[in-house]
């Protein structure tokens, strides 16, 4: 940008739509200060996430880079904390010109806030020229891309599929291959009205809880918030059709209306054989079920999702977090070359599986047998990738938008009464647009 230094564009977009961010965190960062650009040999970097299993990941990854024939001999400094913290941290540092991160993992939900006002082209590295060599066979850079340039790198492709107790739905005769979600909806009602018991559930407490549902049951149908221009395109049948679907299903008992998805409802739902079923993506195996309810192990089961019956995926996806590096830093050559064997290698994405737990980003590794050899056992030995096979070639594209948190709020009221039945479906999606457009 022409005649407006890195850092008085940042702190005007900071203020303006970046964040809004007070300057007692912007003067608390700690400074990296400039420098002359690592080549070569040691290199210490700024490590920043919210996830213990990232840390994890890079620190093996760096150890083995250091340890090999490597260019870079790696030190990571790591700051882990909440992901909204760590996001607010690196705008506030960039708009005070010291304290960023060499490399950071940024939450999907709130990478539009770099997309908001030029910052993430203010702050990130592209990485379209080490995406070049495998792009065709890298899943999920659409929420990361920027005017087409990609400016982060997927950590986990966050297939959703269908989590079931296998020994509820033998007990009460309940297929595990039920085609389509109206016939599993019906089977789920009559369930519900003989035990009290739900095969799905559906977030009624915050704005999030609610769009977070819905989205990937959207998604799987065929329908987006957005298209890959980034405009809305809410206003669709399927969106309609979808929500009409949660809120029958609400009503009938086959979904179980829960303020909290993740937290302590969910969690007393499972532990009592209420919720038997739900549809969450691959890291709910360890975050949802794992960590709530370890006692169940060998109960669950993982599917490919029903299909609507006027079509869609098999598939369907939700969260994420992108890894990005920040530019013209003195350690940027070296994040970049880690993020590039972490990410885009086989033994990074083997490395990250084993780590983490996160699934492969590059298509053809679904096909690898060190892969598809993979059993769980939380899972009852099932072997994972016979089910993730399928949904990554048949998993909805996700694209972003800069104002998707606007988008949520206008939604979630509506969503939530239609659910209520307190509106219709179509009434709800017109009235979220509307609400869209106002803010907008």
């Amino acid at each position: 940008m022409t005649g407006v230094s890195r850092r008085a564009f940042l702190n005007r977009t900071v203020m303006l739509g970046g964040g809004l961010l007070a300057s007692s965190l912007a003067t608390a960062c700690g400074g990296s200060g400039g420098g002359q650009a690592v080549t070569s040999g040691k290199v210490q970097l700024d490590f920043w996430t919210h996830d213990p299993g990232y840390v994890k990941t890079f620190t093996e990854s760096a150890r083995r880079l250091t340890a090999g024939s490597g260019t870079f001999d790696y030190t990571l400094k790591v700051t882990q904390a909440d992901g909204e913290a760590v996001i607010t941290r690196m705008i506030s540092a960039g708009a005070a010109g010291k304290g960023t991160p060499d490399l950071i993992g940024i939450i999907v939900s709130f990478f539009p806030r770099v997309m908001t006002g030029g910052i993430g082209k203010q702050l990130l590295q592209e990485l379209d020229d080490i995406v070049a060599p495998v792009k065709q066979d890298l899943l999920r850079t659409a929420p990361y891309t920027i005017d087409g340039k990609v400016y982060a790198l997927e950590s986990d492709t966050c297939l959703s599929v269908q989590y079931y107790r296998e020994d509820e739905y033998n007990k009460h005769g309940i297929p595990d291959d039920v085609d389509t979600w109206e016939e599993l909806a019906r089977l789920g009602a009559k369930l519900h009205d003989k035990t009290g018991k739900s095969l799905g559930m559906v977030g009624t407490g915050d704005n999030v809880a609610i769009t977070d549902q819905f989205l990937q049951l959207l998604l799987q149908r065929g329908g987006a918030f957005f298209d890959d221009k980034g405009a809305l395109v809410l206003d669709s049948p399927e969106a309609v059709e979808v929500l009409d679907f949660m809120a029958k299903g609400v009503a009938s008992g086959f979904l179980l209306a829960l303020p909290d998805p993740y937290g302590a409802p969910n969690t007393a739902a499972l532990k009592s054989g209420k919720l038997i079923s739900t549809v969450m993506p691959n890291w709910y195996n360890v975050y949802g079920l794992q960590t709530n309810v370890p006692e169940q192990k060998g109960s669950w089961r993982i599917r490919n999702l029903p299909r609507f019956a006027a079509g869609g995926h098999i598939s369907s996806s939700l969260g994420g977090t992108g890894f990005a590096v920040l530019k013209d830093k003195p350690g940027t050559k070296a994040a970049t070359e880690l993020l590039k064997q972490t990410y885009l290698t086989r033994e990074g994405q083997l490395l990250r599986f084993q780590k983490g737990g996160f699934l492969p980003t590059l298509r053809s590794l679904y096909a690898d047998k060190e892969f598809l050899d993979t059993e769980d056992a939380y899972l009852g030995g099932q072997r994972l990738f016979d089910v993730y096979g399928p949904a990554s070639k048949d998993s909805p594209t996700f694209y972003q938008n800069a104002k998707l948190n606007v988008l949520i709020e206008a939604l979630g009221g509506p969503a939530l009464e239609a659910m209520q039945g307190k509106r219709t479906a179509a009434d709800a999606i017109k009235a979220a647009v509307a609400a869209y457009q106002k803010a907008a």
